[in-house]
């Protein structure tokens, strides 16, 4: 019996904790692109501290995103190495819904 998907609200943090490791790079390449249509432009994904498996995958992603502008550790009070913050270009097409 196939799970139906878990809708999640899009926010300007997302945590991995919920998220089945096999799963992490599709959820968060899809995370990416709904956080930037919301026009989101800085981000904050929590992927834990463990051993970094999950912290080089969300960056590997990062990386390859033609939107992300850049990214690093979160500040100590937002979860320091245990986090990625990023900064997004803005969509376009967020911008065009938005004019008048």
């Amino acid at each position: 019996m196939e799970e139906e998907p878990v809708r999640i609200e899009i926010s300007d943090v997302f945590d991995l904790h919920s998220v089945p490791p096999r799963d992490v790079e599709g959820v968060v390449a899809a995370y990416l692109e709904e956080a930037r249509e919301k026009g989101f432009t800085a981000i904050r994904i929590i992927h834990g501290r463990g051993i970094g498996v999950q912290r080089e995958t969300v960056r590997a992603i990062l990386q390859r995103t033609p939107f992300v502008l850049s990214f690093a550790d979160a500040p100590l009070e937002a979860g320091g190495w245990g986090a990625t913050v990023a900064t997004l270009r803005k969509s376009t097409h967020h911008l065009v819904a938005d004019r008048p």
